[in-house]
């Protein structure tokens, strides 16, 4: 194996490559990687374009390159890579077989090794971090060994890695962070309502660490006073600091199964910040005051300093919630709270369900992780506590965006747009094959009646494809609306622990409460930046999660080849059908293991049939566990 030197390969990782000349006409297009060697190279207003791999040129998926059709062949024309404009991805992810980094992402399949970096060793079966290396030919460098092959850790890092997820803090982070006081001193409390004489607690997850809201609520007369107090994080991350640069370029904070990469340090997100029990902390309050009829009466935003009575369990309020005499006699003064919360809570859910709040009822899964294996996956339940903490975020989050709307300063909105018009047109297609009508431009009322009426019998194909009609949520600094609550005004003020977005708006309500000047001139650039990043870095945490739960979903069945179970059919399309297990494992029965021959797609009626044998979204399925490979689970239909 050659061997070159740190510099050289440095020099090849620039933003231009492989610059030859080109006929005039050569077009841009996008490199669409395939796994097999070949790729498809993606044009603007033009078929695709298949490029042999001795045609690529070094080019990747993702990759932005100058194209040049050289040919045609069945099916559409064949094009030569003549230059690579920018990289998509200056890394790769897999397993190093010896010669080459086998990887299962972006259409790479094997790529050659040609360097290992300084201090580098790699083993057979390694799971490896390699930098693509330029030239006509495709090669990399080994930077990283994240450890053997299929251990939990080594993947779940491979995915980290993958996603450019950063797990550590930078030094000048870390060393800002020790400037950060550990306790609220008197000084900082001063011009703050007062809160510490109230009974406030905190509902979340038994493992749960960082705690950025908390709520109060009192009965005054026919009125519910609703106080929701959220952690005063801008107070310590301050504009323009390195935490702050830090947590602006995360956006997120990403959880998986058996870690959290967060977006703020831990000093920060479980001490100074976290509204933990028994000691002073500050925050952002919003008071809201709630009639008998659920209207809101009053409100106000205010600056405070609390001091949580209690750590509260979802499964303990639940319990409470319920009657169980043991939970409400050992919470006491708590118990008479949380049954006017409740009360509360029931109010504003029937409140949001009649203006046509839609409530897709759809339940995650919770996967253990023990001793770097997935002990169990199993539904989450649906707990009332969860809904009742969800109502009041809600709340919280609607009124301080009605608040700011009304004032047109720059804000940064959570916005969600009405369903697109040709998911709408598949959806009406498909409830027409039940027999059941559905408007062409339907409201947030028209899905809430479709899944409320809808038979038992389809209730839950029916909420899949509705589902999945959606328009995805954003944000903007454009204030549309959110269909999906039905509510004309939205905004994520609750998780500033977690969210860039929240923590924004933080720093824009503070600005806006001490009189801060000439506030659309300060802001208008950071709303739209943070709007922006915070949708980016959403996407790119909420695909990571979703692929990690799927490898650890893929982990735990590994010992369950040639099970029988119950499934659901939880997808349909021309290759096959997916099935999905009651924990929520979803794996695919492909075609070609399907008894009989002759199945046809129907994409209208999301169908797949021959004629002995119909499979739809929603029906019941027998499968066999046929095998595990990596994140992909496959099924076969079990005919006995």
């Amino acid at each position: 194996m050659k061997k070159k030197n740190t510099k050289k390969t440095e020099k090849k990782t620039t933003k231009k490559f492989n610059k030859t000349s080109f006929s005039e006409r050569a077009i841009k297009g996008v490199i669409q990687g395939t796994g097999h060697g070949y790729a498809f190279c993606v044009l603007n207003g033009a078929p695709d374009l298949y490029i042999d791999e001795y045609n690529l040129n070094g080019a990747i998926h993702g990759d932005t390159v100058m194209v040049k059709q050289v040919g045609n062949r069945r099916g559409g024309g064949e094009g030569r890579v003549v230059e690579i404009l920018e990289r998509k991805f200056d890394k790769i992810v897999g397993v190093f077989n010896g010669k080459a980094v086998e990887s299962n992402e972006r259409g790479l399949g094997v790529v050659e090794v040609d360097y290992f970096h300084p201090g580098i060793k790699a083993s057979v079966g390694d799971k490896v971090v390699a930098e693509v290396n330029s030239g006509r030919f495709l090669t990399c460098s080994i930077l990283e060994v994240l450890g053997k092959g299929g251990e939990i850790d080594a993947e779940v890092m491979g995915i980290i890695r993958s996603y450019k997820i950063p797990e550590r803090f930078p030094k000048a982070v870390v060393n800002e962070c020790k400037q950060v006081p550990e306790i609220v001193e008197q000084s900082e409390t001063l011009g703050r309502r007062d809160f510490r004489n109230d009974l406030i607690i905190t509902i979340d997850g038994d493992d749960s660490k960082d705690f950025d809201d908390a709520i109060c609520v009192k009965k005054v007369g026919e009125i519910y006073r609703l106080f929701v107090h959220i952690a005063d994080v801008t107070h310590y991350v301050k504009e323009g600091s390195k935490i702050d640069k830090e947590a602006f370029s995360r956006g997120t904070s990403v959880y998986f199964a058996d870690r959290v990469l967060p977006m703020l340090p831990e000093k920060l997100s479980n001490g100074i910040c976290s509204l933990n029990e028994g000691v002073d902390r500050l925050t952002l309050t919003v008071i809201m005051d709630y009639d008998s009829e659920c209207n809101l009466v009053g409100r106000e935003i205010v600056e405070g300093v609390i001091r949580s009575s209690a750590r509260m369990t979802y499964k303990n309020v639940e319990k409470i919630i319920n009657g169980d005499e043991e939970m409400r006699t050992k919470y006491g003064e708590i118990t008479k709270m949380l049954d006017d919360a409740t009360v509360l809570a029931r109010k504003l859910e029937k409140m949001r369900a009649e203006r046509g709040a839609i409530d897709f009822s759809v339940s995650e899964s919770d996967i253990i992780v023990k001793d770097g294996k997935v002990t169990a996956v199993e539904r989450k339940g649906k707990l009332f506590a969860y809904k009742l903490i969800e109502e009041f975020m809600l709340s919280a989050n609607e009124t301080i965006a009605e608040f700011f709307d009304s004032r047109k300063v720059p804000f940064v909105y959570r916005a969600h747009e009405n369903p697109p018009e040709e998911k709408v047109q598949t959806l009406i297609a498909f409830l027409a094959s039940l027999g059941v009508d559905f408007p062409e431009e339907p409201t947030p009322l028209d899905y809430g009646e479709l899944l409320k009426t809808i038979d038992e019998r389809y209730a839950s194909v029916v909420n899949r494809v509705a589902l999945r009609s959606m328009s995805k949520a954003e944000y903007s600094t454009q204030n549309i609306g959110h269909f999906g609550l039905a509510a004309e005004n939205y905004c994520h003020f609750t998780s500033p622990i977690r969210r860039y977005p929240d923590l924004a708006i933080h720093r824009i309500i503070k600005y806006y409460l001490h009189g801060g000047e000439n506030i659309k001139g300060k802001f208008a650039d950071f709303v739209r930046n943070s709007a922006k990043v915070g949708s980016e870095r959403e996407k790119v945490a909420e695909e990571a999660e979703r692929r990690v739960d799927n490898l650890l979903m893929a982990k735990f069945m590994e010992d369950k080849i040639g099970n029988r179970y119950q499934a659901v059919c939880s997808g349909v399309t021309e290759r096959g059908i997916y099935c999905e297990l009651d924990n929520g494992i979803e794996g695919m029965v492909k075609v070609e293991t399907m008894r009989g021959h002759g199945y046809r797609f129907d994409e209208k009626k999301m169908l797949i049939a021959n004629r002995q044998y119909s499979y739809r979204i929603g029906d019941t399925v027998n499968i066999i566990v046929t095998a595990v490979n990596f994140d992909k689970v496959a099924f076969e239909i079990d005919y006995e």
